[in-house]
């Protein structure tokens, strides 16, 4: 039986997410659940498409990745679903599927709506009766009709060199106030220096413990990217950053 990831803004103290899976139970009996996270910020796209960017390819194929970031929901904008490299996608057309759209190999269906769904809950209503459809082997031509237009593409932040420097910013905030930037080792050598607003944070460590307790460390993190941190601290809270905020690379 297939498995479906669940990623949400719901949390975990009211209904929401419990009635998602009861559909998905029901339609799909037997059928594995993976929750990645019902943490994401309400209605923060990006950090959902940040999330789901990361994880996904973590799975085995023929997963079905289940993303209920839905700010626009009961409004006129389309309900995705399609494949990618193996696996299956669901969840609303508002740029949460941006790292994964350009590897879709086969049409993007616009799934189409009971008439009966809530309009403020398509997440039980609507998405998780596609996913349940697709656990069960339904093509993705009985969910709905192709997407008449080109799916909607979050405007990612790119780094970009100004003068002896790099210049990138933070994506994502963990629940430890670590700072996740744009940055990679292409942008970011051995010799450069990080900075993070008006603080120095040095050049790129291994791990935490290659610095005191309470001092700033840049590293390369588990996903590829640069992030910055406070051994035994919260970097976000230390310097007053967040998501957009500006990290640069000093290379002279």
């Amino acid at each position: 039986m297939a498995l479906i990831t669940l990623l949400t803004d719901f949390g975990t103290a009211d209904p929401y997410v419990a009635e998602m899976r009861g559909v998905l139970y029901s339609r799909a009996p037997g059928v594995t659940l993976a929750d990645m996270s019902h943490g994401i910020p309400p209605g923060d796209v990006r950090a959902a498409a940040y999330l789901i960017g990361r994880t996904w390819h973590r799975f085995p194929a023929g997963t079905i990745h289940l993303v209920v970031v839905d700010p626009g929901v009961g409004t006129g904008r389309a309900a995705l679903a399609f494949g990618a490299a193996g696996h299956w996608f669901v969840g609303p057309d508002n740029g949460v599927f941006t790292s994964v759209i350009d590897q879709a190999d086969g049409p993007i269906t616009a799934i189409l709506a009971p008439p009966d769904a809530a309009p403020t809950f398509h997440g039980r209503d609507l998405f998780s009766p596609a996913a349940a459809a697709l656990a069960l082997g339904a093509r993705l031509s009985t969910l709905g009709e192709p997407l008449p237009t080109a799916p909607v593409r979050l405007a990612l932040p790119e780094p970009f060199y100004e003068g002896k420097s790099v210049v990138g910013e933070v994506i994502s905030v963990d629940r430890f106030g670590n700072l996740v930037t744009n940055l990679t080792p292409a942008e970011v050598p051995p010799y450069a220096v990080l900075e993070a607003e008006d603080a120095e944070v040095g050049p790129l460590r291994r791990t935490f413990s290659d610095v005191e307790s309470g001092q700033l460390v840049a590293y390369l993190g588990s996903g590829g990217q640069v992030e910055i941190a406070v051994r035994d601290g919260s970097a976000a809270r230390r310097i007053g950053l967040g998501v957009g905020g500006r990290v640069r690379a000093r290379l002279g």
